[in-house]
């Protein structure tokens, strides 16, 4: 199925920059600038290349250099990028992430919206082009509506989650001079919501290689329905745990999907065969370039380790020491998701430091950080849960997993948990640490009890690696949980939403970082959008 399963996504990638025509050769001798509909009948190649462009936009607006990953990880307690020696200073982007005093003037909530309603137009255009019978689409006519339908809504979700109060676009057709108005948080919930719901009865009932990397199965849509219901009492003040748990026994009972053995495996290089995967945004080295966090958190002498055809960055990206202090030594996540200790070449030669004060000396990467505005070359674990193959360019070809069957059962989880069902909580999250407990098995059991406690994180300022004063994560309300979440989903980019829902994110102190206002659990609507849309009303507090 591996093998299958990489042409069938090697289709798609290929699809993202191509024009649905390219593939058509059924024409007019004399007609070469426009497709003769009467004489074309789209083949399944064909409609990869259609919807191929709307499924791009995920690519840069969740990885690109200002993407969403960089908002959702280095904003939190988790990752930092700080000064090096050899700079990761630029114009103190990465610095106000950290101390939350970013403006609507940043790249980061920039890129976000116009990727995001760059992903939308796409859908629109697909689904004017098909409705309206520009593009003949007569088989499946339904179900690729209903998948672009998903589609968009997944492209709202990521507005929502990071700005609120966003316009509602859904026609392509627009009038000249066309200015959308602004819909309450709310709203957009409601619409997301209602859009992935009456898409479902439409979506396939299988996960194979024709769904892979796409919303056209209900068990992808699960999972967004899932996450925006976990996330509703953030959204709308109401929560929905219930609505949340019955999404995710949906895609549990389907029995299609389960844990892999080891953990590792949902991010290796060749990942798309995952059992664990239930919508991945595909990459590839040659066709769907642009994941590059390897490049953000190594240091140039790691290209020895990987025989990589370029050279490293730096290591902007680095773990925050606290974050790494509250794992378990015997939990295999601290080793397998962050690059640590002496680094060596692939020979096994051991490389050493050329920056700074560590320059000629050993090169080993210490859970250590003196603060944002300065380290070393040494300083911090680095992101290593996304396999790094010999041989690497600058772009890996590790699909990335959204949404993964890990995912679904702590969702699960968290819904049981917040509506006092404790034991049965408990045994799902014990279910997804025993693959992390291996050589102490009695380790991976919680229980009903645990997950009522609070955090373990050691909260608070810290300076030179010394915290003070020490805030520590007892009086948060299912702390456990949340540490929890954290250890399994580290670097994937979930950190800054789950802080948000437990209330962490504007109230707690890490590494430089001290709460700077309540309003920064949204991102500004950026200032070049207000400055052309009359219609658009800043979040407050910017």
């Amino acid at each position: 199925m591996k093998n299958t399963t990489k042409l069938v996504r090697t289709g798609l990638l290929a699809a993202l920059s191509l024009g649905l025509f390219n593939s058509c050769t059924d024409l007019d001798d004399e007609s070469y600038n426009q497709i003769v509909t009467s004489k074309f009948t789209p083949t399944s190649q064909d409609v990869l290349s259609l919807i191929g462009p709307a499924y791009g936009n995920w690519r840069p607006l969740f990885l690109e250099f200002n993407g969403v990953y960089r908002i959702n990880e280095t904003s939190t307690d988790e990752t930092v990028t700080p000064a090096r020696p050899n700079g990761w200073v630029d114009d103190g982007s990465y610095r106000r992430l950290h101390e939350h005093r970013w403006t609507a003037l940043d790249a980061t909530p920039r890129d976000a919206w116009r990727e995001s309603y760059a992903g939308i137009t796409n859908c629109n255009r697909v689904i004017f082009q098909v409705e309206s019978g520009q593009i003949p689409v007569t088989a499946g006519k339904e179900q690729l509506i209903a998948e672009m339908r998903v589609l968009r809504a997944s492209y709202y979700y990521i507005l929502c989650d990071l700005f609120g109060s966003v316009p509602i676009v859904d026609r392509f057709d627009v009038p000249a001079g066309f200015l959308p108005t602004q819909s309450t948080r709310t709203q957009v919930y409601d619409f997301i919501v209602k859009e992935v719901t009456e898409s479902l009865p439409l979506l396939s009932d299988v996960a194979d290689v024709s769904t892979y990397g796409r919303f056209s199965n209900k068990w992808a849509a699960h999972g967004l329905l899932a996450k925006m219901y976990l996330n509703a009492q953030v959204y709308t003040g109401q929560a929905d745990w219930a609505r949340c748990m019955a999404s995710c026994d949906a895609i549990i009972n389907a029995n299609i999907y389960s844990l892999e053995p080891i953990q590792e495996n949902p991010f290796k290089t060749q990942n798309e065969g995952s059992k664990e995967i239930l919508f991945a945004i595909p990459f590839d080295e040659l066709y769907a370039t642009g994941f590059r966090i390897h490049m953000q958190t190594l240091q140039p002498q790691n290209q020895a380790t990987y025989n990589a055809q370029g050279s490293m960055w730096g290591g902007g990206i680095c773990a925050i020491p606290q974050f790494i202090n509250s794992y378990d030594p015997d939990d295999t996540r601290l080793r397998e998701n962050w690059i640590q200790g002496q680094q060596y070449s692939s020979s096994g030669e051991p490389l050493q430091g050329v920056f700074g004060a560590t320059a000629n000396r050993p090169l080993v990467f210490t859970n250590t950080l003196p603060g944002i505005d300065a380290s070393t070359e040494v300083d911090g674990f680095r992101v290593g849960k996304f396999e790094i193959k010999q041989g690497v360019r600058i772009d890996l070809s590790n699909d990335f997993p959204l949404f993964r069957y890990a995912d679904v059962l702590m969702m699960k989880a968290e819904a049981l948990l917040r509506l006092g069902q404790t034991s049965q909580a408990a045994a799902l999250v014990t279910q997804v640490r025993q693959r992390n407990f291996t050589a102490t098995p009695a380790k991976a059991t919680v229980t009903g009890a645990d997950l009522l406690r609070g955090s373990s994180y050691p909260y608070g300022p810290a300076r030179n690696n010394v915290i003070s004063p020490l805030q520590g994560g007892a009086d948060i309300q299912y702390g456990r949980f949340l540490d929890e979440l954290g250890w399994e989903f580290a670097a994937e980019g979930h950190r800054r939403q789950d802080m948000i829902r437990f209330g962490v994110y504007t109230t707690k102190s890490w590494l430089s970082h001290v709460p700077n206002g309540d309003y920064r659990k949204l991102m500004p609507i950026p200032q070049n959008e207000l400055n052309t849309n009359s219609n658009l009303r800043q979040n407050p507090g910017y």
